[in-house]
């Protein structure tokens, strides 16, 4: 039996004990813990210190508790599946995602109407309560099951300059970079990434673990003018992908000479 002799409340110090343990190694990561009542005699707590001492280490997001099953170590391997991210043309003008082949439609996209957010509203420039289309599609990738949520909102004001994408504003991303060049854009990208825990909604259509992370990418398509004319969110489990980008060293502008 392994003696629990530190500060603080008993299922903590129970907590603090399992967790040294699964850090050492002598509980691999997807193993099963041992059962309550093993757990029980180990430490010498009753059966509520450990139900205790297990609820603050899923809450950690250090193991997963499967129903009818047990408690496992939540994997620390890496994500199943890498995004490259960018944007490219090819010689027929046509643009192509680097990861967008990968995915599958797991239902009907639904398009609606929205207003711009305090935040949408930052990204698109826009004042708050301004009309959008939207659409939102839930993608699966076949091969690994990674799912992820993807939201496309187009200002009311872009789509009255270029009326196909309010009347078709679920069309893909490079079908919708494709309409907007042929309306005469010159095109560039800027995208932020940012971590954060999941709404509930999300976590249910993502199938997310207790205690896992979402990655929330933004992507703002600008024109010419540099103005915003698309933003795309893109949300999926923080365990499940990762991202990849490729850099490239840009030329300095050419100094001026002095007069």
């Amino acid at each position: 039996m392994s003696e629990i002799q530190r500060p603080g409340a008993l299922y903590q110090q129970v907590a603090a004990a399992i967790r040294e343990a699964i850090l050492a190694g002598e509980f691999e990561p997807d193993s099963l813990l041992p059962s309550e009542a093993q757990l029980m005699a180990r430490y010498g707590v009753s059966r509520p210190t450990v139900r205790n001492a297990i609820a603050a280490l899923r809450a950690e997001g250090l193991i997963d508790v499967r129903h009818g099953k047990g408690s496992f170590v939540r994997s620390s391997g890496q994500p199943v599946l890498t995004l490259e991210r960018g944007v490219s043309r090819t010689v027929e003008d046509k643009f192509v995602m680097p990861s967008g082949d990968i995915w599958q439609e797991a239902e009907e996209p639904s398009t609606y109407r929205a207003r711009t957010t305090k935040a949408t509203g930052r990204l698109l420039q826009l004042d708050v309560e301004e009309a959008l289309f939207g659409c939102d599609r839930l993608l699966i990738d076949p091969t690994t099951g990674t799912r992820a949520m993807h939201r496309t909102l187009i200002p009311f004001e872009v789509a009255e300059a270029v009326p196909l994408l309010g009347q078709e504003p679920c069309k893909p991303s490079a079908a919708l970079y494709w309409v907007l060049t042929q309306a005469g854009h010159k095109l560039t990208w800027t995208e932020t990434v940012r971590a954060r825990m999941p709404l509930p909604d999300e976590r249910t259509t993502l199938q997310l673990s207790d205690a896992t992370p979402i990655l929330h990418v933004s992507r703002i398509a600008h024109g010419t003018d540099d103005r915003p004319l698309i933003l795309e969110e893109l949300r999926f489990g923080a365990d499940r992908a990762e991202l990849a980008y490729r850099i490239t060293a840009d030329k300095q502008p050419a100094r001026r000479p002095r007069s």
